[in-house]
This record gives structure tokens, sequence and C-alpha cells, in this order.
């Protein structure tokens, strides 16, 4: 047995989650090794449920199927965007250009507990309602099909229900790295 490994009363080496920790805690491999290294796009998601309107700047999204398309976006359970979308029945997600740095920091740096983002910025309803921003490079609108609840954060799976026109030159998207410094209008 590994020097540190627990076991249980037969010997068995028990795995990280069944491991007995002080407080009572499981003891869970940290990824900040792993994701510290990465520098993916940022996304901006905005949603419209029960009179009101809310989005936030989200890095953690990504496709998660081809056929059917669906893409999942996750929202801290502690975002005003979060609160919004649980009463929503479709999400908007948008790509920005790298100089849409101020848009980024609208919607990443202030919360809408406090702060109308959609009085500061040009936007439109899409079909269904929900908020399109029109400094966006890229967007499109999904019919949330379910929630997985993973811990602090709530994944939104998304089936695409209208996307915006084709971009005639691939973008330079404004990423990770670009926002990192930002003051986040809420904790995650």
């Amino acid at each position: 047995m590994p020097s540190g490994s627990a076991a249980d009363d037969r010997g068995r080496r028990l795995t990280a989650r069944e491991a007995p920790t002080e407080g009572a805690r499981v003891a869970e491999t940290e990824l900040d090794p792993f994701a510290d290294i990465l520098d993916g796009p940022v996304y901006v998601v905005t949603v419209a449920a029960a009179g009101e309107r809310s989005g936030c700047l989200v890095g953690f999204a990504s496709q998660c199927s081809i056929r059917p398309p669906r893409f999942a976006v996750w929202l801290s359970k502690l975002n005003h965007t979060f609160r919004v979308a649980q009463d929503a029945s479709h999400l908007a997600v948008h790509v920005l250009d790298h100089g849409e740095g101020p848009l980024a920091e609208l919607f990443g740096g202030e919360t809408g507990d406090r702060v109308d983002k959609f009085a500061r910025v040009d936007w439109r309803p899409s079909t269904d309602g929900t908020p399109l921003l029109a400094g966006a490079r890229a967007w499109f609108v999904g019919r949330v099909e379910t929630r997985v609840d993973a811990g602090d954060h709530v994944g939104f799976v998304l089936a695409p229900t209208e996307v915006s026109p084709p971009v005639p030159t691939p973008p330079t998207l404004l990423r990770y790295g670009d926002v990192k410094d930002i003051d986040p209008g809420h904790p995650a």
C-alpha cells in the first residue's frame, strides 16, 4: 500500500472519494495544474424569464453532441443569471471578438443584482424573447433540454433553435487570458 493511502478493514485500498478525511470532507484532486494552462474562449450567456433579464461572462461551455447538436453552458449557483435561468426555457450564448473587452467587462464585472446591464448595450430580443447582444461576433439561442447539478455550477444543455448568420472571416475570439483580471460581479 503506498504511503499515505487509506485502506478499509480488509486491507483494500480506498479511492479518494471513499477515504476518510478530516472534518468528514472528501478529498478530491484539484484541476488547477491542468486548467491553469488552458486559454479557451469565453462566452456571454443571456436569459429572460419571469419578466427579468440577465447575462454573465462564462468560461465553462462547450459543444457536447454533434447529432443531435447540443451545447452545454455552466452557470455558478451564486450568479444572478443562474437564478433567472432556473425559470427559463431558452438561453443565448454569444462569442466575442478580441476587441470586445468592454462588453466582457460589463457582463463579467457587474452583477444583475445591482445593475441593468442591458440598459448599457445594444440588444434585441430573439424569436422567443431571449436577449441578443448587438456587439457579439456570433451567437445562438438554445432550448434548455436538461440541467445538470455538478457542485457549485449547474450545466444547461441546450438544443439550438436560432443561430446568427455565418461569419465571413474567422474571428479572433476573446479568451480567458484576456479577461482573467476582471473582478467578478459575484464570486464563482
